[in-house]
């Protein structure tokens, strides 16, 4: 074979190479090693104090699933998830199909993300303020429309709610950001010749918008449903995973479990858990997506 053609075959692997490597190096510290080194300690009863420990096998599988209070977190992330992928996901469609339409999506979409940029812990000071019972800023617009106040972080009935409506609303300007790309690349064309036919607002959203959209809304929908999974700053902020655990995901679980508790075999293993939920979710979404193209 001839030098030269090996050169150039090797030229361009060999910048890849270069200019993927510290990328990979950074995945590979941070990322791909604590998942295996998690997977090893869910095996153990590591205490987290001490560098002596036992393997546990499926033990603290089998003790996590047999665990009340991991049952209810495994329902509170899920539900969690709900009351917040959907929401977000259709609150953010309807405001970018507003903002595109108003032609000042530059003012707008500045407005509409500042909270998406605003920290965490920032953001949930403020809400956790606005949620106070007594002299809340909610409560208080509820009462001068003659309407009762709402007990939010104090009641295990609306804490988890009240967390799923501001991780919405700090979410929603980037969503809408994402579809109003989304909107951009649909040819002006097919909305001309629809109406030229006859055919309504609503018609051509649901035969036009929708399906041109609909990629989208699955990437989308896989960005925001990780998101949910993560979910630990606000919780912990606002609530601490109470009142009476209501608001304890599998994320919070951990942190309890591993570094209150000292389990950190079982805490690893309910993370491990969470993210065999969250890779299942993922490929049903990816089995979605390319369904939708063949």
């Amino acid at each position: 074979m001839h030098p030269s053609y090996l050169q150039k075959q090797l030229k361009p692997r060999l910048i890849f190479t270069v200019f993927t490597a510290p990328a990979l190096i950074f995945l590979v510290l941070f990322w791909v090693i604590p998942i295996i080194a998690s997977i090893g300690i869910s095996f153990t009863d590591w205490d987290y104090m001490t560098s002596d420990f036992h393997m546990t096998g499926f033990g603290n599988y089998s003790s996590l699933f047999k665990d009340k209070s991991f049952q209810d977190a495994l329902i509170h992330t899920l539900l969690f998830a709900l009351e917040t992928v959907i929401p977000v996901t259709c609150l953010g469609l309807l405001l970018a199909m507003f903002v595109y339409s108003a032609g000042r999506q530059t003012i707008y979409s500045l407005i509409l993300f500042s909270p998406w940029i605003t920290p965490a812990v920032a953001v949930s000071i403020v809400w956790t303020w606005i949620f106070e019972p007594d002299s809340g800023l909610a409560n208080t617009l509820l009462r001068q429309l003659g309407m009762a106040g709402l007990p939010w972080l104090h009641s295990s009935s609306t804490a988890l709610a009240s967390i799923a409506l501001v991780t919405v609303w700090k979410n929603l300007g980037y969503v809408m950001l994402l579809f109003a790309g989304a909107l951009s690349r649909i040819p002006t064309e097919l909305y001309e010749a629809a109406a030229v036919d006859g055919a309504g607002s609503l018609n051509r959203f649901v035969h036009i918008t929708l399906p041109i959209l609909r990629p989208a809304i699955l990437m989308i929908g896989m960005i925001m449903t990780a998101d949910s999974l993560r979910a630990y700053d606000q919780i912990q902020i606002m609530t601490q995973g109470g009142p009476a655990g209501s608001t304890r995901t599998l994320l919070y679980l951990y942190y309890q479990l591993g570094f209150e508790q000292f389990d950190m075999g079982r805490g690893a293993a309910a993370v491990v858990i969470l993210m065999v939920i969250g890779i299942s979710l993922a490929l049903i979404q990816l089995k979605m997506k390319k369904e939708e193209k063949s």
